[in-house]
């Protein structure tokens, strides 16, 4: 039986004598990954600002690095809160792993080990161990990381090193702790349970989760076609808990594009007429004869649906949110019924439209190749926000293969 790696806490050491943090902390713990000859690895930071855990550097083929959680959420939640370390050896027998796979990211593993690093009494972050195939963890590699754990915890704060929240950019909608009940005979069915989301100017947000999970739910409620049962919802820093129906139907017509699967043309107007009907019903239209041309249909302006590819009535419906001149775009798996090059093609002009015109674009849909050009991913589960992941560097539409 060895001991602790002398050597390794040497390089670690060595490694963290940089003025650059984040590089430093990402070299060392990529030394204390190599030691240990696990698979994969996270340390996660609370945010400075915010009731989240954010995991700030990862290493490993997986990128886990982005993903925000709350406080107390997931077993990096549990640990932080505990402020003592989590084995898990063996990820099938624990209930908390459904599937095998991790709650926050998706990936499936062998098992886990979560390190909480205490400041001064306080929990400021967590070190997460991740073998995807690896049986256990030995002695001396569980004494490692407590001892990596406690060094990169004062290397952090003798560095006043935090997470802040990007408050740079525009907060266009904030929800806060919003729920959703329907009856159901004579009980009540909770589908919404406390969802707290921030929707940013100029982002795509892709919104993943499996079917009845919630999120076609928090779609209607970000697009005014449904109200929450309790909560918050602030709009440009304005509070919209609990708006008239005058004020919803002025919300849906001048402040939310919408973009269906199915297209929902009017079959009996031409491209330029439906998109000419719904600036009709809005206050500060852009020109419909603008709107096609955006999405580059102007020699089929005069076209009706039937003589139009499903490629092409998907961009009049692009064409018919842009429009209104939208402060958020809501897209339905806006690729669902098209083959993949034209979901590309479509992909691509929404891209075009985040770029040009700042607008926020939500989608939800069940492609998880979709997420990686977003800004920012959000997976829903069981009515609740599971994990919010940062997307340091999002893939344009056309690297994009499925």
């Amino acid at each position: 039986m060895r001991g602790i790696n002398t050597q390794t806490l040497w390089k670690i050491m060595q490694l963290l004598d940089s003025d650059q943090v984040e590089s430093a902390l990402a070299d060392a713990f990529e030394a204390l990954i190599a030691d240990i000859s696990a698979d994969l690895g996270a340390i996660w930071l609370k945010n400075s600002s915010t009731s989240r855990i954010n995991s700030i550097v990862s290493i490993g083929k997986n990128n886990i690095s982005g993903f925000s959680i709350e406080n107390k959420q997931g077993i990096v939640g549990e640990a932080c809160e505990a402020k003592e370390p989590i084995f898990v050896s063996d990820i099938s027998k624990d209930e908390r792993f459904p599937g095998g796979k991790d709650e926050i990211t998706g990936i499936e593993i062998k098992n886990v080990y979560f390190m909480p690093m205490i400041y001064r009494k306080e929990t400021v972050g967590c070190v997460e161990i991740i073998n995807l195939n690896r049986d256990e963890l030995s002695e001396e590699d569980i004494a490692l990381i407590h001892s990596f754990a406690g060094i990169i915890t004062l290397f952090i704060n003798e560095n006043g090193y935090s997470y802040v929240a990007d408050t740079k950019k525009k907060v266009v909608m904030s929800l806060r702790d919003i729920t959703k009940d329907y009856p159901s005979g004579m009980e009540i069915t909770h589908v919404l349970k406390g969802v707290d989301l921030d929707i940013y100017e100029n982002e795509l947000l892709v919104i993943l989760g499996e079917s009845g999970c919630g999120k076609t739910t928090l779609l209607n409620i970000i697009g005014g076609m449904d109200s929450p049962t309790n909560g918050e919802i602030t709009l440009d820093g304005k509070d919209f808990s609990h708006p008239t129906e005058k004020e919803l139907v002025n919300f849906r017509r001048n402040y939310i594009g919408f973009i269906f699967q199915s297209y929902n043309l009017m079959p009996n107007l031409t491209a330029l007429e439906n998109v000419k009907f719904i600036s009709e019903i809005c206050e500060n239209p852009v020109d419909p004869a603008e709107a096609i041309d955006m999405v580059g249909l102007s020699s089929r302006a005069n076209n009706y649906p039937s003589m139009m590819s499903g490629g092409q009535q998907q961009r009049v419906s692009i064409a018919r949110a842009l429009v209104k001149n939208p402060r958020i775009i809501l897209a339905d798996e806006p690729t669902a019924a098209l083959d993949f090059s034209t979901g590309q093609e479509v992909l691509a002009l929404i891209e075009e439209v985040i770029s040009k015109r700042h607008t926020a674009v939500v989608m939800v849909t069940h492609n998880v190749e979709i997420a990686k050009m977003a800004n920012r991913v959000i997976r829903v589960r069981d009515g609740k926000i599971s994990s919010i992941r940062v997307n340091m560097w999002p893939l344009h539409a056309s690297d994009l293969a499925w």
